[in-house]
């Protein structure tokens, strides 16, 4: 073979076919002989369990077949072994990466000789950093990080000829100044400080959050361009993470979320006018003067509720917690040491989600001024991030990344607050702890003791009943002391002292082989702020928000993401669609989604209605749902509203927005509307931010009312207030389907009590039949599945029986349950005088195992769900007509009347009330569904 030739078969990239010649290739041949010589099992004969007389000896029989299972299951392990799957196949899911087919470097260690082996007898090209030709936009990068050195160099050059010249002014007497302490912005809103010179372009227009790098490589985030809430926050991991996020925050794991984009709002002043502003924004009186939540006011619990408008309307605005801090708590600032000798000054933290910030800053200013003494409002949105956490091992997960520190001022009361927290670990449910229950304290930099390791608690009985007996007495309630994390110089001290990670890696070298770093006394003391929050659904997992200061945030999350579970792998990190998932499956209503009568909730709803017109207009007209022609029978065509939308208008209002002919004639104001959009140049994160600066919006139709589960609806005190408000219910259905969102909900028909008996008599078959019953008889009635069994070309007796049953019975047809969609039978939609609300979010619910959805409902048509007016009279149907359209007579309205009473009474006139019809918008079928309030 010539030297060319050599060449050219080296750079060949798989291996040589087989010979023209029919002769099997070498390779293939020597493959194939290794693959039959491992599928070969090895075996005795029957003669080695036999003595000499022919006599069976057991010993012997027992010892033959213990070496042909033994043979059995070597083969099978290297006929596993031989078959043609990569090395890097051999990696789960989450761990392989695009390029492992051709870089041996991204497989473990344990399986780079075999990938390495692999890639060369298949002449797989590698390519390495050194001989990698530089592509344009490489070359580009170079370019870039050649200038930076140069610019970095000239700074360094300017700073150490300034510090020298410093120097030379005294040297016997160098003067250290302290770091200086950022001016307190009161009643102001604050900037994020400003980011490295090389990421500063790209958070112009939005701000990163502390853990933006690890969910950048790993996450889809928003858009550069338009932002969410002016953050970029991670939307979802990029790994199929659906039923992954079920499993890990209900049966087994932790997931985990960096909730730093939360605003956080600090409240400071006497307690009677941090008292007087919560009730101006509508707090519960209970829980202002209440002895239920006297701990709550002393600063061991945390509230979480509703707050509201004080003037006008007083609409609703948002979800937030509260959390006091602790009598005795942080000296007041030293421009404010003249107060002394009045009352003494408490703080408070408010968190709200960022889509209700401004809304409800501008209400905090207002209300604030009108108390007296005034209260001071503080933004903290950039100086204290949060984490959340759910699951069963996400106690476990917090106990080991929050070691508590040793160096402090009161030994005797935090010793015992930290041994309370460090007991904790075996908790697999925060909902066994006391309500809202809060923890503060101080915590060391858990990069000291990276990488972490495994706890072990103990299983016995006796460590169990110490657990219980802590959570019941709970003496943190009497023990605690004011948390440092409500001291703004605690938290500037701690983010300040953090270490570099070239410090901390210069330490763990000096440490023995196999053990952390020794604390040190100049080690930063973190403080954190632990709140305990329980789900309201029966047996759901609780959560945990971790409030600690903003530069601290990513050492803890990294220490929580590599932290080894002791059921097995790592905690998950979620995403905005996660947090969503996690709600719905427990059937809390998400905010804002699911709040549309709110200020945040509607621009949310703008935002969405905008994305799904959007992607409406964009598929091909035989591929997209057409409005128009959309046939809801009785003679009923087209959709109600706008099918892309929960369309409040009509609902509320119906003269206001008709129902369009066509859906090419719909126009609407909020198409360009986008939550995320990208703000105008003008309008950056450095300027101060206005109500006035707000996008105009529509205007909203509809009010939220929070009202609690045990609310009663059909019966509101005023119905003349309530026509334009709503509140939030969760549906679950009463047979087979999947609600989607904007799909409709209306009440049982009030005007056609024909209509209302098919769907009560729907209703009582579905909740009286029994799950297994006997089959049906096929000799009374038809059976149409059989009857299609059947063949059709021969003459069978069955297929004759049937055909006889079908002309003498044509509406008694056999079926297995209740009346499916799809059959002639089936009751049709009510009418849209009957439509109560749309589905906000709807999906498949993993827990429970079937479709279920949460939305919201007007309560004044709720509230007229009963049977108005005479039936009305109508003319028979014709030959063709709708089968399901109703047809009476003035002889036949006594009989369906009586009908109806007699099915209220049996399913019972308060669930009767609560039942409702769910129609996926673009389709004519509904489903029977049962709302209770949430």
């Amino acid at each position: 073979m010539s030297g060319q030739q050599a060449a050219a078969k080296a750079g060949q990239k798989r291996k040589d076919p087989p010979s023209s010649s029919g002769t099997p290739n070498a390779k293939a041949n020597a493959k194939r002989v290794k693959m039959k010589q491992a599928r070969d099992i090895l075996a005795q004969t029957s003669d080695k369990a036999l003595n000499k007389n022919g006599e069976l000896d057991v010993s012997a029989f027992v010892k033959a077949r213990e070496f042909e299972i033994r043979a059995m299951e070597t083969s099978m392990t290297e006929s596993k072994k031989s078959l043609s799957s990569r090395a890097f196949q051999q990696v789960p899911n989450e761990l392989r990466r695009r390029t492992a087919s051709h870089n041996v470097k991204k497989v473990p260690k344990k399986l780079r000789a075999r990938a390495a082996r692999e890639m060369k007898e298949d002449n797989t090209p590698t390519v390495t950093s050194r001989r990698r030709k530089t592509t344009p936009h490489m070359r580009l990068r170079l370019e870039t990080a050649k200038k930076l050195q140069k610019l970095n160099a000239r700074s360094k050059k300017r700073k150490k000829v300034k510090e020298e010249k410093a120097a030379e002014t005294d040297p016997a007497n160098p003067v250290t100044s302290a770091p200086s302490i950022p001016r307190l912005m009161k009643n102001a809103l604050s900037k994020p400080d400003q980011p490295a010179s090389k990421f500063r372009k790209r958070q112009k227009h939005k701000a990163w959050l502390p853990t933006h790098l690890f969910h950048a490589k790993r996450a889809h985030m928003t858009e550069p361009k338009h932002p969410l809430w002016r953050f970029a926050i991670p939307l979802s991991p990029t790994e199929k993470s659906y039923r992954r996020t079920h499993r890990a925050e209900a049966l087994r794991g932790c997931i985990a979320w960096d909730m730093s984009y939360v605003s956080t709002i600090g409240l400071e002043g006497v307690e009677t006018s941090l008292l007087g502003l919560m009730h101006g924004l509508g707090v519960d009186e209970d829980a202002l003067s209440g002895s239920k939540m006297i701990k709550w006011r002393r600063g061991t619990r945390s509230w979480h509720g509703w707050i509201r408008e004080r003037d006008n309307e007083k609409r609703w605005i948002a979800i937030v917690d509260i959390v006091w801090c602790i009598e005795g708590g942080p000296s007041p600032p030293v421009e404010e040491s003249n107060l002394t000798g009045r009352k003494s000054k408490r703080r408070c933290l408010l968190r709200v989600h960022p889509s209700a910030f401004l809304q409800l800053w501008t209400e905090l200013l207002k209300v604030a001024k009108m108390q007296r003494p005034p209260v001071m409002v503080e933004d903290l949105r950039f100086e204290i991030g949060s984490i959340e956490l759910t699951g069963p091992a996400s106690t476990e997960a917090l106990v080991a990344a929050l070691e508590p520190s040793t160096h402090i001022n009161n030994a005797t009361i935090e010793d015992y607050s930290a041994k309370v927290w460090s007991s904790l670990g075996s908790v697999t449910n925060s909902s066994s702890l006391p309500l809202n229950a809060v923890l503060g304290f101080n915590v060391t930099d858990p990069r000291l003791h990276y990488p972490p390791r495994t706890l072990n608690f103990p299983a016995s009985n006796p460590a169990n009943d110490e657990l219980l007996q802590v959570m019941a007495e709970w003496l943190p309630d009497e023990t605690q002391i004011p948390p440092s994390i409500f001291d703004r110089t605690a938290r500037l001290t701690a983010s300040r002292l953090l270490p570099s990670q070239k410090a901390i890696n210069r330490r763990k070298g000096d440490a023995l082989p196999g053990e952390y770093p020794a604390p040190a006394a100049t080690d930063p003391q973190i403080p954190v702020l632990l709140m305990a929050s329980r789900s309201p659904t029966t047996g759901a997992q609780g959560s945990w928000t971790l409030l600690m200061p903003w530069k601290c945030v990513l050492p803890v999350w990294y220490y929580i993401m590599h932290y080894p579970l002791s059921t097995g792998g790592n905690p998950r990190f979620g995403g905005l669609q996660e947090l969503q998932q996690v709600a719905f499956e427990r059937a809390i209503p998400w905010f804002p989604g699911d709040f549309h009568g709110t200020q945040a909730s509607w621009e949310w709803e703008l935002a969405e209605r905008a994305k799904r017109k959007a992607d409406w207009e964009k598929r091909p007209k035989g591929k997209r749902t057409s409005w128009e022609s959309l046939d809801l029978r009785k003679g009923r065509k087209g959709e109600i509203g706008l099918g892309w939308a929960c369309d409040w208008g009509y609902l509320i209002d119906p003269a206001s927005r008709p129902n369009p002919t066509t859906a090419s004639q719909v126009t609407t104001k909020d198409s360009s509307i986008s939550i995320g959009e990208a703000p105008k140049p003008e309008d950056t994160m450095d300027k101060k931010l206005e109500p006035s600066d707000a996008r105009t919006l529509p205007p909203r139709p509809c009010h939220h009312i929070p009202l609690p589960p045990s609310a009663n609806l059909l019966n509101p005190s005023d119905q003349e207030d309530n026509l334009n408000t709503i509140t939030t219910v969760h549906l679950h259905l009463l047979s087979r389907g999947l609600p989607t969102t904007c799909a409709r909900i209306y009440r049982l028909p009030a005007n056609d009590p024909h209509l209302r008996s098919q769907w009560l008599a729907l209703a009582s078959s579905i909740l009286h039949s029994p799950r297994k019953g006997p089959k049906p008889n096929i000799t009374s009635k038809p059976n149409r599945k059989l009857l299609a069994s059947l063949p059709r070309n021969e003459s069978h007796p069955l297929r004759t029986q049937q055909t006889a049953l079908t002309l003498l019975h044509p509406a008694e047809i056999a079926r297995d349950g209740p009346l499916q969609p799809g059959d002639p039978t089936y009751p049709c939609v009510p009418d849209a005088e009957d439509l109560i609300g749309f589905v906000t979010t709807g999906s498949y619910d993993l827990g429970q195992g079937k479709g279920s959805a949460i939305g919201s409902i007007a309560i004044a048509k709720v509230a007229q769900s009963k049977v108005v007016g005479r039936v009305k009279t109508e003319t028979p149907a014709v030959v063709g007509s709708d089968i399901g359209d109703s047809v009476t007579t003035d002889g036949e309205n006594e009989r369906v009347r009586n009908e109806v009473e007699v099915l209220e009474m049996k399913l019972g006139k308060k669930a009767v009330q609560r039942l409702c019809v769910v129609r996926n918008a673009g389709e004519s079928v509904g489903r029977l569904a049962k709302w209770e309030v949430v």
